[in-house]
């Protein structure tokens, strides 16, 4: 008889960034505030090249237009927007007509008419392409033919006539940058900082803790102002103004994690065998931070789109004709009133990127907790 052969068949492990993921993807609101965020995205900086709009384009015509569905302008103020144009021209209406998107004007007068009188039809928003089609031999009385412009405001438009979809999106570039590169700064230098701090420990821990203690005194909008005054508002000096002050805290916590990882037995092996406080810190220190300090930069990136959109709303932020969420909300919140959607649509953008970053941050901390190993 034969001995029965075992079969052993080979066992593959997962990793520990595996794991993490597959808890992740069992976090159903992480998982739906990590769709959210990458719609949100897509929304803003793709959005813009599908909206034949640009951010700064001005619709004199049609100035804190209310949301719709509908082309714009209404083919019932068709006949007034011809009267009005005619008016500028110093000629008179007599007929105006509207058909399959074309329009068919005949203006008179009492003098001569002159042929630059289209430029008054084509100045509006609603005709383009005016044409003269026929000239009375007296030349007082023409027929002017050209096409209707329509246009599509979804989220209506601002109290200078822009297309507020258009500004949203471009509200969304700008404050999802300004998260994400001052979320960066504060990562880098508040990780070095911090794993420095703390493994070195001692007098240089000392004074490295008492100066970021000191430029924690220091008033944050105070900082904002004086910078602003030397400097003038841009996009590049909001990214180093919050960059500048987020690293502390990042500092503290990477600090605190390192005090507890160079007690470790793998750090006194690396110590052993003759590895550099810099090649410690850097091979073994900063990797196992990683987790923590991932969960905390998702804190990090709402906090700083709160911070600059608090900076816009003061006008501190952004400069015009550029818009991040916080200068639309501050806008919006003036006209209220008279023009609620100007609040309403980048209030609901500001939020669901709030909401679905700190469910991210949730679901990372509970994937990457190691008790849950």
């Amino acid at each position: 008889m034969t001995n029965p052969t075992v079969l052993v068949k080979d066992v593959q492990g997962r990793s520990l960034g595996q794991l993490a993921w597959l808890r992740f993807r069992r976090n159903r609101p992480a998982m739906a505030g990590t769709i959210m965020l990458a719609l949100i995205a897509l929304f803003s900086y793709l959005g813009p090249f599908f909206v034949p709009h640009n951010y700064d384009q001005v619709f004199s015509s049609y100035v804190t237009e209310p949301p719709s569905l509908s082309p714009r302008p209404d083919p019932a103020s068709l006949e007034d927007v011809a009267t009005s144009a005619a008016k500028r021209a110093r000629v008179d209406l007599e007929s105006f007509k509207v058909e399959k998107g074309a329009f068919t004007a005949t203006i008179t007068s009492k003098r001569p008419i002159d042929e630059r009188t289209i430029r008054y039809f084509n100045r509006v928003n609603e005709f383009r392409n005016t044409e003269i089609k026929e000239t009375a031999p007296d030349q007082l009385s023409m027929v002017l033919t050209g096409h209707v412009d329509q246009e599509y405001f979804p989220f209506g438009t601002d109290t200078n006539g822009r297309d507020l979809l258009v500004r949203v999106m471009l509200g969304g570039q700008i404050s999802i940058a300004v998260g994400i590169a001052a979320s960066l700064v504060s990562l880098g230098i508040g990780v070095i900082y911090g794993a420095t701090s703390g493994y070195l420990g001692g007098r240089v821990d000392n004074i490295m803790m008492r100066i970021v203690e000191i430029l924690y005194s220091l008033p944050f909008v105070f900082l904002v102002v004086v910078m602003v005054v030397f400097f003038g508002r841009s996009i590049v000096l909001i990214f180093i103004v919050i960059g500048a002050v987020q690293w502390l805290e990042m500092a503290r916590i990477v600090r605190g994690q390192t005090l507890s990882l160079k007690r470790r037995e793998f750090v006194g092996a690396a110590q052993a065998l003759g590895l550099t406080d810099w090649q410690i810190i850097r091979r073994h220190i900063i990797p196992n931070t990683i987790g923590p300090v991932i969960v905390f930069v998702t804190v990090v990136v709402p906090h700083v789109i709160l911070t600059e959109s608090f900076l816009s709303f003061l006008g501190l932020g952004v400069q015009a004709p550029l818009a991040s969420w916080g200068s639309l909300i501050s806008e919006g919140a003036a006209n209220i009133q008279g023009a609620p959607w100007l609040l309403i649509f980048p209030s609901i953008f500001f939020v669901l990127t709030l909401f679905s970053l700190n469910f991210v941050g949730d679901g990372l901390r509970d994937a990457l907790d190691p008790k849950d190993r």
